[in-house]
């Protein structure tokens, strides 16, 4: 899990307004808060070893076209499920909605999960997850997919901001259990934002 700070961060820029002309600076500020975390010896995912000698995460080239408007649609009565991870590990978590989104000129759907146990703490109580995979992991980005973190929308529309994906931290090192994408969050483009993968370590 990362930082309170880290994910507020994330979700309140996210579901802000747009403005071109502070939009890289706001998502450079995010990456310097993302790079602080992880040379904090509290807060950091790395091995002992890899945290001695990181300096940055490496990042896609900011790009505001993988901020996408999706529509928005939720689902009703849903069962809690047991998500599987890379551990033995089954966390709660119920389909909370779909992001009914066009990307170069073709149509894509991805689930949004809300998780059980983080909708009862107070801070996290608007808090949704979405994983997914595209067609660069493996590829320039981690190979398990990375994940979004969002806040339940107030209307029908929802932003993806892919220059804020970040990698499971099991990215970075084994003794984590993450949560695995589900394939129907399998994109079939590759984006080229966000958090890269990480090279080195001790990581599925």
């Amino acid at each position: 899990m990362r930082t309170l700070f880290t994910v507020l961060f994330a979700v309140t820029f996210a579901a802000s307004g747009f403005a071109q002309d502070t939009y890289s600076s706001k998502i450079k500020t995010h990456q310097l808060e993302l790079n602080k975390e992880f040379k904090s010896k509290e807060d950091s995912p790395l091995t002992k070893k890899d945290r001695r000698k990181f300096k940055a995460l490496d990042f896609y080239p900011i790009d505001s076209t993988y901020r996408i408007k999706a529509k928005f649609v939720r689902t009703a009565s849903q069962k809690p499920f047991r998500m599987e991870t890379t551990t033995d590990r089954r966390p709660v978590y119920e389909k909370y909605g779909e992001a009914h989104f066009t990307f170069n000129g073709q149509d894509h759907v991805l689930e949004i999960y809300q998780s059980h146990r983080l909708r009862e703490m107070a801070k996290y109580k608007d808090h949704l997850f979405l994983p997914f995979r595209d067609r660069s992991c493996g590829n320039g980005s981690y190979g398990g997919g990375r994940y979004l973190d969002l806040n339940i929308p107030d209307g029908e529309e929802i932003i993806l901001d892919f220059n804020l994906a970040y990698n499971p931290y099991c990215a970075y090192n084994s003794k984590f259990s993450c949560p695995i994408v589900p394939k129907i969050n399998s994109l079939k483009f590759e984006v080229k934002a966000g958090v890269k993968a990480f090279e080195g370590g001790d990581k599925h």
